[in-house]
């Protein structure tokens, strides 16, 4: 059985959504943000850094977002959400599936601690000034990317699962105006309508 530890508003979102998506049952341990428990020996054996998301199946562990997620398509996937190696649409899944750990997520991280997590009196506007501006063009790359498609790579994919779930993020929970960005309020739109997604963001 796998079993996912897991906490709203984090990655964790995205392997919920993917469970779903494959329509794979699973437990779900559930922790809030800034749980003492995550701190605790039982769950720093889970994942030593104390954080979400991690996955344990049939005694093995893995606690890196997208290490889990292509874990599970490539054990449990069937061939579902991951163009064939040959398929034209391949070079782009890879791309856009890595895309947000290393464009995107490292501002978001830096705008969660600094918008949400931390009292005001302990926020460096500078951080968040050039954190915005960042993030700000790595979106706009994915709003040109989206012209004309529904989704990143051909059909809904992993990719979509990875990127995707932080375009949904810097606009829902950090705000971001997509007012501008047509292309990507349309994507969110569309992510956030499919039944997974629903399911995952509300457990």
């Amino acid at each position: 059985m796998l079993k996912l530890y897991y906490a709203r508003n984090t990655r964790a979102e995205r392997v919920a959504w993917l469970l779903e998506e494959l329509g794979l049952d699973y437990e779900i341990k559930k922790f809030s943000l800034g749980d003492p428990a995550m701190r605790g020996p039982d769950y720093l054996r889970i994942h030593p850094a104390g954080r979400v998301p991690a996955l344990e199946e049939d005694g093995t562990v893995i606690h890196e977002s997208g290490a889990i997620v292509q874990y599970l398509l490539a054990r449990h996937g069937r061939g579902r959400l991951v163009p064939p190696v040959e398929a034209p649409e391949f070079p782009q899944y890879l791309q856009w599936f890595h895309f947000c750990e290393g464009m995107i997520m490292p501002h978001v991280n830096i705008l969660v601690v600094e918008t949400v997590l931390l009292p005001p009196e302990r926020r460096t506007e500078r951080n968040v000034k050039r954190a915005t501006k960042l993030l700000n063009q790595m979106l706009d790359i994915v709003e040109r990317h989206m012209e004309g498609r529904d989704y990143l790579a051909g059909d809904f994919s992993g990719a979509d699962i990875m990127t995707g779930h932080s375009v949904v993020v810097s606009r829902d929970l950090l705000g971001t105006d997509y007012a501008n960005r047509p292309n990507l309020a349309a994507y969110a739109d569309r992510l956030l309508a499919r039944p997974a997604l629903q399911k995952a963001r509300s457990l």
